[in-house]
């Protein structure tokens, strides 16, 4: 495991302190809250809790892992997601051996570029041959009953939970100017703040959220949560600038991009549910559904975080 260098320490120590207050506030409000709906509420603010520590936990084994580490890790969250899109697609006999390209050679193949540092061949494994060959694949199977459809939401699936999220690990790839390769600091920023901006609007739509902002696509979200919260995960972006390559107003409108990516990845994700007719991707988190659930907004933010700072702060 690598020594703890000040800022690692600081975030370690804040994220447990977090952590544990909320998880004691929730313990209290346990015991003082009645009624039913408030309990309702309080067991699923528990279970969120619960859900953090755990992941909070095997993140902080993944950075200590150094990049393979990280590449672990989302190539197993990339597999999770990917079978958790793809089972709300309806596929056909003619798509099997499809999907076993997808499960079984995408994703390893794009997290094994990523861990070599093969950036030409990562930026295009998927966007260029993955989609040629799995068209391919389909059409050769001989099963043209909705091919285009089947064929577009298997690729879709493919884009955003295999190529979407490579990029967090790819972050620990790039050879930043007067910084070199970075560590553990630019994913555990992006995480940070993404997870924050989610979490955030959560906060501000439940206290002042009285404007729907799409109902049809997500009941829940309002523009005053929207706004309140962007606001306050760009605020805390800014602070964090001590960890990243970013002055602090750099860091802010890194933040920013971020943020906006990833309010409109949830929302993205959320519309494909409201067609399939589901609340959730599945139930393998406590209190946050599905794998998908928990990655939508990362899986917008980035690829627009790498390549914002592969470019303006990447050595040419």
């Amino acid at each position: 495991m690598p020594d703890l260098d000040f800022n690692a320490q600081l975030l370690l120590y804040g994220t447990l302190g977090v952590l544990t207050l909320a998880s004691v506030i929730g313990f209290m409000l346990a015991k003082t809250v009645k009624g039913d709906a408030g309990k309702r509420t309080i067991d699923n603010l528990n279970a969120r809790t619960r859900a953090w520590w755990v992941m909070a936990i095997v993140f902080a084994v993944a950075l200590a892992g150094q990049l393979t580490g990280v590449v672990v890790l989302f190539a197993l969250v990339s597999f999770l997601a990917l079978r958790e899109i793809l089972t709300l697609t309806p596929t056909r006999r003619g798509d099997h051996h499809t999907l076993f390209w997808v499960f079984f050679v995408a994703v390893p193949l794009q997290y094994y570029l990523v861990r070599t540092d093969w950036y030409g061949l990562f930026s295009v494994l998927i966007p260029v041959y993955g989609f040629l060959f799995l068209a391919i694949r389909s059409a050769v199977a001989g099963d043209v009953t909705c091919y285009l459809e089947r064929a577009a939401k298997i690729y879709w699936a493919v884009m955003i939970g295999v190529y979407c999220l490579s990029h967090v690990p790819a972050l620990m790839t790039l050879n930043i100017q007067g910084a070199g390769k970075m560590q553990w600091e630019l994913v555990a920023y992006l995480a940070i703040v993404v997870q924050m901006s989610d979490v955030l609007q959560y906060v501000w739509g439940k206290l002042l959220g009285r404007h729907k902002l799409a109902p049809k696509v997500s009941p829940s979200k309002t523009w005053e949560g929207l706004i309140g919260g962007i606001a306050s995960a760009t605020a805390l972006g800014s602070a964090l600038h001590v960890i990243t390559p970013f002055n602090w107003w750099q860091a802010a409108l890194m933040s920013l991009a971020i943020c906006v990516m990833g309010f409109f990845g949830g929302l993205v994700m959320s519309a494909i549910k409201r067609d399939a007719g589901v609340k959730d991707y599945g139930h393998l988190i406590e209190g946050h559904g599905g794998m998908m659930d928990r990655v939508d907004s990362l899986a917008f933010a980035a690829p627009v975080f790498f390549h914002l700072t592969r470019y303006y702060f990447g050595v040419p």
